[in-house]
């Protein structure tokens, strides 16, 4: 038998726990009914009862799971343009197109006329190797025709795992009959820059999207025109016009080639959104960076997000020239939630902001030296080019406002480049005299 104080204790102890079990089912009970009568829960009650009413007594039997993802869709819908739920193949084509490697065969298709297209081989790949060429109609995929076949579909079947087989029936121009190529698939790297030398000294990078090789892709392209120029460089452009943008790593480690010599200045950009976990400030990082060579950043109403990112740092930080027209202004920041199904919400969670402080949504970076494409353009595209503040539900600018910068008016006529990209491309074309121009100052000592 427990002595008595054991026993009084063994209550007390049970008397406790009653006690505070008894306090957690009010204060639990109490919560609930504050949840259930908040605006939201109302709002989910509607949702549901409608849901339940459509299923039941619909005069056809609807599909729920296509009800369901409709729901979705018009959720997202009132937020903002960009936020968007990814069914499995849209978001496995996102992924694809931001690693920049996939398995297949080395074309880029289009639809022309009706039909399906080869647009180019990309080089070094099966496709290039085996001889298909820029115009090609591609009649058959393994036996399938490609009658009515959309490029998503085409895509699709021409991608595989590495060392696997695909059959294209081509045909050629007038000549009806077919050509059979037996391709075996392989990993396709596409590049997202190109680097280029002008003249002497004098480079050039175009980057057509922020990938998640394109920081190490840039620092090679840096390499590669440095020892083309005998050691070093007078001279670079960059040219992110067309650039819809990316990773955002991937374009920090661009500027970061320029940026982070100075530990108290060394900020690149910021990310502040609703939530603590969303604020974010990438800074450039200690370690050999670029010379102080002059640098001209071209951009037009396509470059948007990533490659804004790189021309408001390289603009605040002084490093580069800020050349073309107005960007897009998409001065916000998505994240991928990943769904069962392999789906995924790609969803806006917060805004951007260049060193300074200043927010690129619906404004967009102003350059420093206005030069408009003076080339002449199909009526179709005369109209006045679209931008972030002109879609519809767009978020509204948000931080500092932009300090006016004077914009240098540039003289139609200039004396001629030997490239001829250049001299076909007028903004490129004035780029690159401005470069000249300010070696020369910069040699002459001013």
């Amino acid at each position: 038998m427990l002595p008595t104080y054991k026993k009084t204790s063994a209550k007390w102890i049970l008397l406790v726990v009653v006690l505070m079990a008894a306090c957690l089912m009010i204060i639990f009970s109490h919560r609930w009914r504050v949840r259930l009568t908040t605006p939201d829960a109302h709002a989910l009650t509607t949702l549901r009862e409608a849901y339940a009413a459509v299923l039941a007594n619909y005069v056809e039997k609807p599909d729920s799971k296509k009800i369901v993802l409709k729901m979705v869709d018009g959720m997202l819908a009132t937020l903002d343009p960009h936020s968007a739920y990814l069914p499995p193949e849209p978001y496995h084509e996102m992924e694809v197109q931001m690693s920049g490697a996939f398995g297949g065969v080395g074309i880029e298709i289009g639809t022309k006329d009706g039909k399906l297209t080869v647009i180019a081989p990309i080089d070094d790949t099966p496709a290039s190797r085996a001889g298909i060429q820029a115009n090609d109609y591609i009649w058959k995929i393994d036996g399938t025709s490609t009658n009515g076949m959309n490029t998503t579909a085409a895509v699709k079947r021409m991608r595989g795992e590495k060392g696997t087989p695909v059959t294209l029936t081509i045909l050629r121009g007038e000549n009806v009959k077919p050509h059979v190529f037996n391709l075996i698939r392989d990993i396709i790297k596409i590049k997202s820059l190109k680097p280029k030398l002008l003249e002497s000294g004098y480079g050039l990078i175009r980057i057509s999207q922020f990938q998640e090789r394109t920081g190490s892709e840039f620092k090679e392209a840096l390499k590669e025109l440095h020892a083309k120029s005998g050691g070093s460089l007078k001279g670079l452009i960059v040219d992110l016009r067309y650039n819809p943008g990316g990773l955002i790593n991937s374009c920090v480690e661009v500027v970061n080639c320029f940026v982070g010599d100075d530990i108290k200045n060394s900020a690149i950009v910021s990310i502040k959104g609703r939530s603590a976990e969303s604020n974010r400030v990438y800074n450039g990082t200690l370690g050999t960076k670029e010379p102080r060579y002059p640098i001209i950043v071209l951009i037009n109403g396509g470059s948007a997000s990533a490659s804004e990112i790189v021309a408001g740092a390289l603009q605040d930080h002084k490093r580069a020239i800020i050349m073309g027209t107005q960007s897009f202004g998409k001065g916000s920041v998505q994240s991928i939630f990943p769904m069962k199904g392999n789906a995924a919400l790609k969803l806006t969670t917060a805004r951007y902001y260049t060193p300074s402080g200043r927010s690129i949504q619906a404004k967009g970076i102003v350059p420093d030296v206005e030069v408009p494409n003076i080339v002449p353009l199909p009526p179709k595209e005369k109209a006045v080019p679209l931008k972030e503040k002109d879609l519809e539900k767009s978020l509204a600018s948000d931080g500092k406002q932009d300090t006016p910068q004077p914009k240098a008016a540039v003289s139609p006529h200039g004396g001629a480049a030997k490239d001829a990209d250049v001299q076909k491309d007028y903004q490129l074309k004035r780029a690159f005299e401005l470069l000249q121009s300010l070696n020369m100052l910069k040699e002459k000592g001013f």
